[in-house]
């Protein structure tokens, strides 16, 4: 993620996601493609720790679907997670099928800057053609 001329760092917001809205604590964003088999896993595994923490939204970007975004934050292959913070700011990014401890720890960063007014309710978001489970 690339910080502004003014020192901060781009937020991305539930429409630039192509989803209904963000979570009140922290977003987990998976960028995913139709032939991508730890994709599958890696959706699993998101959704399992978005439906255990309060406050934690799930959203899942086709990515084929999603081009000028991908480009935008420089996504070259997929999985690829992002961890947002209540306002949208990327505090993890990784690739590849990750490790629920991983997620996990890494949602505790993003929520450690504290809540934000509430919107998200730790639903699974669907965007473009791929599905995901509804926790």
């Amino acid at each position: 993620m690339e910080e502004k001329a003014d020192g901060t760092q781009e937020r991305l917001t539930a429409a630039g996601l192509g989803a209904a809205e963000l979570g009140e604590r922290a977003t987990l964003v998976q960028f995913s493609s139709a032939f991508c088999r730890p994709c599958a896993a890696t959706r699993r595994v998101l959704a399992d720790v978005a439906g255990m923490v309060a406050g934690v939204a799930y959203v899942d970007v086709d990515a084929e679907s999603h081009l000028a975004l991908v480009r935008r934050l420089g996504v070259e292959r997929t999985p690829t997670v992002l961890v947002l913070d209540a306002e949208g700011g990327v505090v993890r990014r990784a690739e590849g099928l990750p490790r629920k401890a991983d997620v996990i720890a890494a949602l505790g960063a993003a929520v450690a800057a504290g809540p934000r007014r509430a919107e998200g309710d730790g639903r699974v978001r669907r965007v473009g053609n791929v599905t995901a489970e509804q926790p």
